[in-house]
């Protein structure tokens, strides 16, 4: 049965859908079964996932709006190695449909729930903001990976954020849980990133991954040829730090 993750932070510009490619690349290339499911009506997980948002006839919004299943709207990335359950500009108006329909908040569970089976991971990339869209991610999850940068900003809204899953996991959610902040476009000769690294170690000990992911040029360049860097340059600094990741991922799971 998978295990389901969001990949969220209320702070946006912090790499979640870097993140979120890029480990579901790197569960994909040391051989797990996963799926990529994009909650972001901007699309760019499906994009960088090498599937043509414009012109998928059905995607997640179909799938919250019961319309369709998650088995007749995922889509195989051949060149990822992963399927990929996209989005589009549409699914911003499910936002309004929702408000009214029963159990809106576990649409994306129920529907997960069918497909588990044939996957080991689940990986849902979180809109930066707290709407029903990301209620609906972390209410389907067992597990929220934080990418956080080191800096001062980012932790004031990490504090928001954990904030919000003490509150799903009390009122909606009993499985959810931080299952780690992964640093991710760390520069270590910044003095304040290593001291935020530092201060983050400290307060959060075990559930900081040991795995940082360095500030890299050809992750930045990936998405412009529709891949995960993973894929578009496996020698990549970046990109060798995200199967390291995707490794130590693996093994936190099979303590859990």
């Amino acid at each position: 049965m998978a295990k389901i993750f969001c990949v969220a932070n209320q702070k946006g510009g912090v790499g979640k859908t870097t993140t979120t490619v890029n480990l579901a690349a790197g569960l994909a290339k040391i051989g797990q079964r996963v799926l990529m499911v994009d909650l972001d009506p901007q699309g760019n997980a499906t994009m960088g996932s090498g599937v043509d948002k414009r012109k998928l006839e059905l995607t997640i919004y179909d799938v919250l709006l019961e319309s369709a299943t998650v088995a007749e709207a995922r889509i195989r990335s051949e060149k990822c190695g992963y399927d990929v359950l996209g989005a589009n500009r549409e699914l911003a108006g499910a936002e309004v449909e929702l408000v009214d329909l029963a159990h809106r908040d576990q649409r994306l569970k129920q529907a997960l729930g069918a497909v588990t089976p044939d996957y080991d991971f689940i990986l849902i990339d979180c809109p930066p903001s707290l709407s029903m869209l990301t209620l609906n991610g972390l209410c389907a999850a067992h597990g929220v990976i934080v990418p956080m940068q080191c800096e001062y900003f980012a932790l004031e809204g990490l504090t928001d954020l954990v904030n919000t899953i003490k509150q799903v996991h009390a009122n909606m959610n009993k499985d959810l849980q931080i299952i780690g902040l992964l640093r991710v476009m760390f520069d270590p000769r910044i003095t304040l990133q290593q001291q935020v690294s530092d201060q983050l170690k400290a307060h959060f000990g075990d559930k900081v991954f040991n795995t940082v992911i360095p500030r890299n040029v050809r992750l930045a360049e990936a998405p412009s040829y529709g891949l995960p860097g993973v894929i578009f340059d496996p020698a990549a600094r970046g990109s060798q730090a995200f199967v390291e990741f995707a490794a130590e991922m693996v093994a936190r799971i099979q303590m859990m």
